[in-house]
């Protein structure tokens, strides 16, 4: 049976001389792999450079429960990219994001919410012209309120620290070594504050930007016992530079 439905585009990977399989999450379907040909014919309808990483397509599929690789019959944009796929580090953001996504998002269920705040996250990527240098901070503790684990601010004081394990400021040291020193947890206090309008207001030195993401890639880690290592972290460092 053919249905349609809008998909965030995380990763592509080859299956054979002739297909590669595409890794999405769908607003229909939640997470799902399609089977597509690698055709370089003008007129197919599934052309290959719809699916670079964060790009949202429009799909019209076909759908079965229990197979494991579904099968896309036409894709075509959902809104056009411009500047995500012309500039490096909106582009590298974007791989970033996608692999972290592709993580935590493997075993999540189709969320209306969820799906209508990664479109909007990627409009205003595409869209900032400039000051987005902390725009995969904000993405990444936003998504963390739709997987659960959202950090609670609430109870802040100056001199707290902060429970990676447990998500919540306290005042003294838990009993266990999974914490953020105060200067650190006042840090990562104002990192839940930003957002993506007044994200430009932050300023982060190279250093310290790359400390907050270890801190927040570390909270997840914790929180997702799948959440393995980051291949394109590193990249990500480089062109912050």
């Amino acid at each position: 049976m053919l249905y349609k439905t809008r998909a965030v585009i995380l990763y592509q990977m080859n299956y054979s001389d002739v297909y590669t399989i595409v890794h999405v999450y769908t607003e229909a379907f939640g997470p799902v792999s399609y089977l597509t040909a690698k055709s370089k014919s003008k007129t197919t309808r599934v052309p290959k450079s719809f699916f670079h990483p964060l790009a949202v397509v429009d799909l019209e599929v076909e759908h079965q429960n229990l197979r494991e690789i579904q099968r896309i019959k036409e894709a075509k944009p959902h809104f056009p990219l411009f500047s995500i796929l012309t500039e490096p580090v909106k582009s590298t953001i974007c791989i970033f994001l996608a692999e972290v996504m592709a993580k935590v998002l493997k075993d999540k269920q189709p969320d209306a919410l969820l799906f209508d705040y990664l479109l909007q996250s990627i409009r205003i990527l595409e869209l900032s012209e400039n000051n987005y240098a902390n725009f995969h901070l904000v993405f990444l503790i936003r998504l963390s309120r739709f997987i659960g684990f959202y950090p609670d601010n609430s109870e802040y004081r100056k001199g707290m620290v902060f429970d990676l394990q447990n998500g919540i400021f306290i005042p003294h040291k838990p009993y266990h070594i999974q914490f953020l020193n105060p200067d650190e947890s006042e840090v990562f206090h104002h990192l839940l504050r930003m957002s993506y309008e007044n994200m430009s207001q932050f300023q982060f030195a190279r250093n310290e930007r790359k400390d907050i993401l270890y801190r927040i890639l570390e909270y997840y880690r914790l929180h997702l016992s799948s959440f393995s290592e980051i291949k394109s972290l590193e990249i990500l460092h480089e062109v912050f530079g």
